[in-house]
């Protein structure tokens, strides 16, 4: 049982509450906070699929990355490169949902192999790797392999072939390993 002072605070203060204005937010106080709602959502959408774009171009990024380090292993092994993605045997596919994927021979008796990440939606970027031999010092007379790995600098859907190997990327193209 509460004390009757106690009592009465507590009938007075119910009382106070009944009297008062009604409680709830008015139309201008919900206006605001949905215009704020809106000017965060503009600046933050943006952002957000840029991400989601970058997402998708690593996975590319990643298999040009791979197939220029098992190309250099092939070659170690066979003193050749694997002109196609099964007889690497690397594990990816020739198409994805965002990219398709070729090797190619070039370069004069096939010196050099390059692989294509050529993107099949508009928003991407492409990408190639390039891997090809160079003389070591005379007195082995052993090749090394020389890899570079490019990418767009803007969105495409096209990547040319590399005619003749060097150790920088092609016009429009920039190097991955910055």
């Amino acid at each position: 049982m509460l004390k009757p002072e106690l009592q009465a605070k507590f009938l007075s203060h119910l009382n106070n509450r009944k009297n008062g204005e009604d409680e709830g937010f008015t139309l201008i106080e919900l206006l605001v906070v949905v215009i704020i709602i809106g000017v965060l959502a503009a600046i933050a959408l943006p952002s957000l699929l840029g991400q989601v774009n970058k997402a998708k171009q690593s996975e590319a990024r990643n298999y040009v990355g791979t197939v220029n380090r098992s190309q250099q292993a092939f070659f170690l092994e066979y003193q050749r490169f694997a002109t196609n993605l099964s007889e690497l045997q690397v594990g990816i596919k020739t198409a994805s949902e965002n990219y398709l994927y070729t090797i190619e021979a070039t370069g004069t008796n096939a010196n050099a192999a390059q692989f294509k990440g050529v993107a099949s939606k508009d928003a991407l970027k492409s990408y190639y790797g390039l891997v090809g031999t160079q003389l070591g010092d005379s007195a082995t007379s052993e090749a090394l392999t020389i890899a570079i790995a490019c990418e767009s600098t803007a969105p495409s859907k096209a990547v040319d072939t590399i005619v003749v190997f060097n150790s920088s990327c092609a016009t429009n193209y920039v190097s991955l390993s910055r």
